[in-house]
């Protein structure tokens, strides 16, 4: 089964991040919605701006970019953290 691709929300709909100590607040102007985030959803959306992707080079890119050590251990996690952020309209499938 193939996974869904996902894409970052662009730049005109999806404002920040702005650190809020742990968090990241970002808002998405075509809900209305205000958006507070934890890890490692700032760092997904971060990885997207790179391009769509899906779930395992989510992982990978977070892999190099922020010295992960196992891109297995957290493709799952990524997957649904991916579904979580399309569902809010934070990042959508390609």
């Amino acid at each position: 089964m193939t996974q869904p691709v996902y894409r970052a929300a662009s730049a005109a709909d999806l404002a920040g991040p702005i650190a809020l100590e742990d968090f990241a607040l970002f808002y998405h102007r075509p809900s209305g919605a205000t958006h507070l985030l934890v890890e490692p959803a700032p760092q997904i959306l971060e990885v997207l701006r790179q391009g769509p992707a899906d779930a395992s080079v989510v992982a990978a890119r977070l892999a190099l970019h922020f010295g992960l050590e196992s891109e297995d251990a957290i493709e799952a996690v990524l997957a649904e953290r991916l579904r979580e952020l399309a569902g809010l309209g934070l990042v959508e499938v390609a």
